[in-house]
């Protein structure tokens, strides 16, 4: 595992949009895709009353945070759970609404710097790729025994993999003589199987599939379109929600529910809105934000972020804060 310290990705910001809510007197914010800590810590030192909960699937990201964050006391609550189990992990702790909530989605720079856990197609490691190690799905279970039309349908879905079809049958005549259980012989495959003239440009041409492999292995979209309702649900009047994410599909994800809550459900015509039609969001961000060159400079990773965020304007339907 690499010791050194991870960066937050478009640390400032997080910071600047949360920060109306974050700054609240008794704030409560959730850090859904917790990781190594890196917003969290920052948020803390921000805002002496703030209270932050940590949530994460990985238990060794949420080991390694809360020590990171022992130093905050109380004021840090970690809590092992997917993030669109938000709602449940308020009520556990003693909440019923939210002030402030950050979702940094998609795998962490911890998780791709731990050799053994399988994300990175530069390093030769098992299949594995699950963020949840108590998971039963694998990204060796995904490559070896699912139907080719399936995994092509991934590929071009989850990796937007144009040459998913040569990649496939790659895939299964490979398979067909002996298993496929590393993370070098399924880069080496996927390379082979992409034409040299589109090798030559847009990186190493596995990454596409590996990502493909790590949002099936771990659902990652079919939670975020559960996740982002649940947690605006809970999100307190005036409270704030700031979303980056990696990939077109989250990205749409979050673009139309936001903008779904940001305009009214009133029939077109009317002088004012119908009681309940009301917008209950307004947009911070009316296009996604980017990172800025010197992040990039900073944080290469960060080159395929988007930002989008959001206030409540609307009664919650929630009721309270803390019980």
């Amino acid at each position: 595992m690499n010791d050194a310290p991870h960066v937050p990705v478009m640390l400032d910001e997080v910071l600047d949009h949360l920060a109306p809510a974050a700054s609240r007197p008794g704030a409560l914010a959730v850090d859904a895709t917790l990781g190594a800590g890196g917003h969290s810590e920052a948020l803390l030192t921000a805002h002496p009353g703030l209270t932050v909960i940590g949530i994460d699937r990985d238990p060794n990201a949420l080991e390694l945070a809360s020590k990171r964050l022992a130093g905050f006391g109380d004021r840090f609550i970690p809590a092992r759970a997917v993030y669109d189990a938000i709602p449940d992990v308020l009520r556990a702790n003693g909440f019923r609404e939210l002030d402030a909530v950050l979702f940094d989605l998609g795998v962490s720079s911890m998780q791709l710097d731990q050799r053994e856990r399988g994300f990175a197609y530069s390093q030769d490691a098992p299949l594995d790729m699950r963020m949840n190690p108590d998971d039963e799905l694998t990204a060796e279970i995904v490559v070896n025994t699912y139907e080719p039309g399936e995994l092509v349908r991934i590929l071009r879905t989850y990796g937007e993999e144009k040459f998913a079809p040569r990649v496939v049958s790659a895939i299964v005549n490979a398979r067909a003589k002996a298993p496929i259980t590393s993370s070098s012989a399924l880069a080496d495959l996927v390379r082979d199987a992409i034409p040299a003239a589109a090798r030559r440009t847009g990186g190493n041409p596995a990454k596409r599939t590996f990502q493909a492999l790590r949002i099936e292995v771990n659902g990652e979209l079919e939670t975020w379109e559960r996740a982002l309702p649940a947690a605006l649900d809970a999100t307190a009047p005036g409270g704030r929600v700031v979303v980056l994410s990696y990939h077109s599909l989250e990205d749409r994800i979050t673009k139309q529910e936001l903008a779904k809550r940001a305009r009214s459900n009133s029939p077109a015509g009317l002088p004012v809105d119908l009681p309940g039609t009301e917008p209950t969001f307004r947009l911070l961000t009316k296009k996604a934000q980017q990172p800025t060159q010197t992040e990039l400079d900073r944080n290469p990773r960060s080159a395929p972020a988007r930002l989008r965020a959001a206030e409540r304007i609307a009664p919650s339907t929630r009721a309270g804060g803390a019980t």
